[in-house]
């Protein structure tokens, strides 16, 4: 296996005078990534691994899948997001198979997690392309071409594509792609779990998955139907929720007051209509019966 990149961590062994000497921005660098032949070599045993964990899924043995999964993972150069997602993802399904709700939402959201992080910075790297290319027009003196009043009204030429923006395309298409199914699998691990908590994310998660253009047809009949049922049973989640964390504050309010001859029952909140607001009225004897 390929030895492991620079961090950046101070050898225990270190000097005082290596560590006053030590730049003072040091602590605040980015991990170095591997050289390209060394990450290529990583990234290959990781593709390996996780061909072994494909077989391993279609012969129904999740269990063994999950252990080839994580080991991908774990050989996976760390910042190669996408490739992380979609093994996180795959994770996940493994997991829903076992139903293992809990462990599935924990991998299909770091799948989720580490495609934002992918999207931003593919953002903020076509934001400083764009930058660089407006700096360099205006450094060519390139003047804008002008157009006659005919031209105008004409549609404008279709503009072919660089290879750059084709794969930036493609790269778009593969995240959406895999965050459908890792969106998918948490909400339905979500759902399976129950608890209001867990419904109310799954709602969220299905809203999302409504806005998304890529999913199959299968996956939209889900997604509808889902969207129909889970609103009834998150508020009776919540409900009974709420119902039971009331009760433990009585039970908790009963034990204080016990020792001054009172109980919760002495104290009746009263709605005003006109405000909305509520104001508490005591009782000696307790509520009226």
């Amino acid at each position: 296996m390929a030895s492991l990149p620079n961090t950046g961590e101070t050898d225990p062994n270190q000097t005082k005078a290596d560590t006053e000497t030590q730049d003072p921005n040091e602590e605040s660098k980015v991990p170095e990534k591997f050289p390209p032949e060394e990450e290529a070599s990583l990234l290959g045993e990781s593709n390996d691994k996780k061909s072994e964990a494909n077989a391993l899924f279609s012969s129904a043995k999740y269990e063994n899948a999950i252990t080839k999964y994580e080991e991908a993972a774990s050989v996976c150069p760390y910042y190669l997001d996408y490739e992380l997602s979609v093994l996180k993802s795959n994770i996940a399904a493994c997991h829903l198979k076992l139903e293992q709700w809990k462990e599935a939402i924990k991998a299909a959201t770091d799948s989720i997690d580490g495609l934002d992080r992918l999207e931003k910075a593919e953002a903020a790297q076509k934001e400083s392309e764009e930058k660089k290319q407006k700096k360099e027009a205006e450094e060519d003196g390139i003047e804008e071409e002008i157009v006659s009043s005919g031209a105008q009204k004409s549609a404008p030429a279709a503009k072919e594509e660089t290879s750059a923006e084709v794969a930036r395309r493609k790269r778009h298409e593969d995240i959406l792609r895999i965050r459908a199914k890792a969106l998918m699998r948490r909400a339905r691990a979500r759902s399976e779990l129950g608890g209001w908590s867990n419904l109310a994310g799954a709602e969220e998660d299905y809203k999302v998955l409504s806005t998304m253009t890529n999913l199959s047809p299968a996956d939209r009949k889900i997604v509808q139907a889902q969207l129909r049922l889970l609103p009834p049973r998150t508020k009776a989640a919540q409900e009974k929720e709420m119902s039971e964390m009331w009760g433990k504050l009585k039970d908790l309010g009963n034990g204080i007051l016990k020792p001054f001859g009172l109980s919760t029952d002495n104290f009746k909140m009263v709605k005003d209509e006109k405000t909305g607001g509520y104001s508490m009225n005591f009782s000696q004897n307790g509520p009226s019966q």
